[in-house]
């Protein structure tokens, strides 16, 4: 039997098949939760717009959270309890994008990104030009776009994959290297998921949770994950995303990966 919380979340997206696509699972994975995954939650809450407090209330009690849009530039603690504030905003950039390079956003979660806000900074303005994007985008063409970008008959134009970025073949090395750090740090590929361990989005999802910790190794391991597995090549993917030929939405959305990893790139080097 499923929880209040779970329920709420179907119902936002639209059912059990519209939460697994957006989750980038298969959906009997989904139809056999009786709760949302701990691991999940934050996701769910980004996605449906349903409070953790309400998705989870034995891990976050009312009152001490609220769900809010997404907004990475608000300082809003949409992502960890407890997480110093630089590093509860570097988590939320980084599930925003491995949201929407998971899955296609649907209406719900489309709908929340036409309300992120940006002030005049580089990286304010990446914020309200893929709002834009998102008020501007259609969900059904959507699906398409991302098809196209990132699945295809065959292959989608692009193979968001460190693999395949860092030797030009997939399911080599780097995608070893991945699964062993993984390993060590005892965090296993979701249930449900397909995906070879090295997509971005899934290299992103480990960087945020040990962020906001969601996984133990907190922001060192989260650094020392980043400059190993995606700083030797996603800003690469990124701005191959900007300019792909299949893209219209996520050219929004390759701008402000790209831009946001230049700037995490640029604090490492300082730091």
């Amino acid at each position: 039997m499923r929880d209040d919380g779970l329920r709420q979340a179907i119902v936002a997206i639209g059912g059990v098949g519209a939460l697994a696509r957006a989750l980038g699972i298969s959906q009997p994975s989904v139809s056999n939760w009786a709760r949302v995954p701990a691991e999940r939650v934050l996701t769910v809450e980004l996605l449906t717009g349903v409070p953790r407090s309400e998705l989870r209330p034995d891990l976050y009690p009312s009152g001490i959270v609220s769900a809010v849009p997404p907004t990475a530039t608000s300082g809003n603690p949409v992502v960890a309890l407890h997480a110093d504030p630089i590093d509860r905003a570097r988590a939320e950039e980084y599930l925003l994008l491995a949201t929407l390079l998971r899955a296609p956003p649907a209406e719900p979660f489309l709908e929340r990104l036409g309300m992120l806000q940006g002030d005049d900074s580089a990286l304010g303005r990446a914020h309200a030009a893929l709002a834009q994007a998102a008020r501007r985008a259609d969900p059904d063409d959507l699906e398409t776009e991302f098809f196209d970008l990132f699945v295809g008959v065959g292959r989608g134009e692009l193979l968001p994959y460190a693999s395949y970025y860092l030797t030009g073949f997939l399911n080599e090395r780097p995608l070893a290297k991945v699964r062993e750090d993984m390993g060590r740090l005892g965090i296993a590929r979701a249930e449900g998921s397909f995906d070879p361990e090295d997509h971005v989005a899934t290299l992103m999802e480990v960087v945020a949770g040990l962020l906001a910790g969601t996984f133990e190794g907190g922001p060192e391991e989260a650094d020392r994950f980043r400059e190993r597995h995606l700083a030797p090549w996603a800003s690469r993917f990124f701005a191959d995303l900007a300019k792909a030929k299949s893209a219209t939405f996520y050219r929004a959305v390759g701008d402000l990966g790209r831009l946001y990893l230049d700037i995490e790139d640029e604090a490492s080097r300082l730091s």
